[in-house]
């Protein structure tokens, strides 16, 4: 079966709620071996047309699709970012952390504020209530990614915007499936970038992913910085300093989550 198409469904009944500016948001990186975990936003408002042609979940286009797709996407969006925490960052303070860290360091870079962020998943890594604040000191983040040392770079500059999630938002709301083609193509060239030094990875392959290409190079060579030492199979014991699983799970139920705006429930 042919997967649907992102449409504007959701944004369009959301707006008609009342949340004018909204910002799909969706992760890249997080199963990842290496490299960094990274979070792209994409705000829209009511006067953007329907998305490029061809916007999907970044997971269904080819390499090429998404590039061809990126100088398209950030003329159509009111504004755009992706956010990134590095793998030093992750082992530090564990992957949903770090998630949350790349969200706001996305948000703040943004030069509107959303009314809504559409969160792909069913868990709000983003505001998270039950968890600590991410602080970070200049010095611990610098390096992370070229603009960590700027006003905002710990992300929590600017009061995180209320946030719904819905599961396969990706694959049903174009703001959501923007954000990830941003977030992969930003993401892959990153691991080009680092293929050049650390070349027996092929990182420019595999993006840093559990190949057996990468695995076979980490039993050779051993990890290097840019690697996620607190995980399998650096003998980590599969979670971050949070104590969440960093192993990439199964899907869950196309639900969204309880006290959703009515235009989640009524899309999911």
């Amino acid at each position: 079966m042919t997967p649907a198409r992102p449409s504007l469904r959701v944004e369009r009944a959301l707006q008609r709620e009342g949340h004018r500016l909204l910002c799909g948001m969706d992760e890249v990186g997080r199963g990842a071996l290496a490299g960094p975990v990274s979070v792209g936003a994409v705000v829209i408002d009511e006067h953007c047309p329907t998305a490029p042609q061809g916007v999907r979940d970044s997971k269904l286009l080819t390499p090429a699709a998404r590039e061809r797709l990126v100088p398209r996407l950030r003329r159509w969006a009111v504004a755009y970012a992706v956010g990134h925490a590095s793998a030093a960052e992750i082992d530090r303070i564990g992957i949903m952390a770090a998630l949350r860290l790349a969200g706001r360091r996305a948000l703040a870079m943004l030069d509107v504020q959303p009314d809504l962020v559409i969160l792909d998943g069913n868990h709000d890594w983003l505001s998270d209530r039950e968890a600590a604040p991410v602080l970070l000191s200049v010095e611990q983040v610098a390096g992370a990614q070229p603009d960590l040392t700027a006003a905002g770079a710990d992300g929590v500059g600017r009061p995180i915007p209320p946030v719904t999630t819905m599961i396969k938002a990706d694959m049903k709301c174009s703001s959501v499936a923007a954000a990830s083609v941003l977030a992969k193509v930003e993401r892959d060239a990153m691991l080009r970038d680092f293929h050049e030094a650390y070349p027996h990875f092929n990182w420019a392959g595999n993006k840093g992913y559990s190949a057996p290409d990468h695995l076979a190079a980490i039993e050779l060579h051993g990890p290097c910085e840019l690697h996620r030492r607190s995980w399998r199979p650096f003998g980590g014991m599969g979670e971050g300093a949070d104590g969440a699983i960093v192993r990439a799970s199964a899907g869950a139920a196309d639900t969204v989550e309880e006290g959703a705006p009515d235009a989640m429930k009524e899309w999911a």
